[in-house]
């Protein structure tokens, strides 16, 4: 059996920056209402037989966001290239679509998307919190 390697991680941005956002992002996430499926159709009664269908849509579902979703969506925003780029492909790493062991190929890809938009992208994610903890923990950080 070969010895553990240990991989050091030099993040541009802070295990501790990305634990406040994973705490921010799981009170957002409390405060979905948890009648409804990620996702899912969900027909509302109007008055009577009338019924319309609803669409949720993740985090960002609120047309007129709280105080903590416009906090957490202007922290992100003042990330620079490298951090922003270090937080999605953590989420990538949390969410399975990378292994650890795969962190230059998901900072990478993630350097080549449009950072103007990762508050949306990242507040569009209902696991948002939950990736981002499992991301950190993949990489030791």
């Amino acid at each position: 059996m070969q010895p553990r390697r240990e991989r050091s991680w030099e993040l541009s941005i802070g295990p501790d920056t990305v634990r406040l956002f994973i705490e921010k992002a799981n009170a957002i996430s409390a405060a979905v209402n948890e009648d409804y499926v990620d996702g899912g159709e969900h027909e509302v009664e109007l008055d009577g037989d009338t019924r319309d269908n609803h669409h949720h849509d993740g985090l960002a579902e609120e047309k007129s966001e709280n105080l903590l979703t416009r906090e957490l969506r202007a922290l992100i925003n003042d990330l620079n290239v490298d951090e922003a780029s270090e937080l999605v492909a953590l989420m990538w790493i949390g969410r399975g679509d990378y292994d650890a062991s795969e962190w230059a190929d998901a900072l990478n890809e993630a350097r080549q998307r449009d950072n103007r938009h990762t508050a949306k992208y990242l507040l569009g994610m209902p696991m948002l919190g939950d990736w981002l903890e499992e991301g950190l923990q993949a990489i030791g950080a």
